[in-house]
């Protein structure tokens, strides 16, 4: 598997796109995700993005989009995020990615006056639509398991109970390792996601709350899960670290600099880089 990040990591420390992209290159990254708005993204920004991919050779795999209103109980704001969403996976096209990473909805009202069964239809319906739309395109959906106790996706029984109805060819998982410890799911459940996942994120945490740390600096045993990951036999797979809100953003080079060598020491450990 290759080695990859989210550039949200430099944007979020004030970073602009092109030097970003520039030190994941330089610090020895495979790939890059690229966080986004694909809703009036300029030209510019595209052109600088696709350029700087082809000269750092650095290819972009996964496009992230957070579409809660997927699941939302009124009609048009469901087709509003759908027409959101296809335009990422067009984006996702014209990047040369191989999949946008969806991060679906919570239920409302602690699964009151709306129906759960009701709120999950929507999400399979919508999912099931743009899986029709990736197709055309030649893009995958990756779906990610969210901790959070309302999340629609938030262990792994529920994660392959919903690419099962969806039952699309371009609609799959993505696993986030941190989330499955929040989630108190266990690496041997991840048997189950076999032909089912498609793209890893990886990050510690505190076992309490929601973190995006450098590996090593929380409490997660990394080893157990790359493992059954890599039992997976995920074809073309990518791990992407996942890191958020720096303690010091003058200091994100080194931040991203640290996980990138904790990360690379984890997948040799376990003989899953470039494997």
């Amino acid at each position: 598997m290759k080695l990859g990040i989210i550039n949200s990591a430099f944007h979020q420390a004030g970073v602009d796109t092109a030097a970003g992209l520039q030190h994941i290159a330089r610090i020895g990254f495979d790939c890059v995700d690229v966080f986004t708005e694909a809703e009036g993204i300029s030209r510019k920004e595209v052109s600088l993005i696709r350029a700087a991919s082809k000269k750092l050779k650095l290819p972009v795999v996964s496009l992230p989009v957070v579409a809660v209103g997927l699941v939302d109980f009124n009609a048009p704001v469901r087709r509003y995020h759908v027409q959101r969403c296809k335009k990422f996976i067009d984006l996702a096209q014209e990047l040369g990615a191989k999949n946008i990473l969806l991060v679906l909805g919570e239920y409302i009202w602690q699964k009151e006056v709306i129906s759960p069964t009701e709120q999950w239809n929507f999400a399979v319906e919508t999912c099931r639509d743009l899986g029709d739309y990736a197709g055309r395109k030649k893009i995958d959906i990756a779906l990610e398991l969210e901790p959070f106790r309302l999340s629609l996706l938030n262990n792994v029984s529920e994660m392959v109970r919903f690419v099962t109805e969806c039952n699309h060819a371009r609609v799959k998982a993505n696993i986030d390792i941190s989330h499955l410890v929040l989630a108190d799911v266990s690496p041997s459940e991840l048997k189950d996601l076999k032909g089912k996942a498609i793209h890893v994120h990886l990050s510690d945490c505190d076992g309490k709350v929601h973190g995006d740390l450098p590996p090593g600096r929380g409490v997660v045993k990394f080893a157990p899960y790359l493992q059954a990951i890599k039992e997976l036999e995920m074809p073309n797979g990518v791990v992407s670290i996942e890191l958020e809100y720096a303690p010091d953003p003058k200091k994100i080079v080194e931040w991203v600099e640290e996980a990138y060598r904790a990360t690379a020491r984890l997948m040799d450990m376990v003989g899953m880089r470039n494997a």
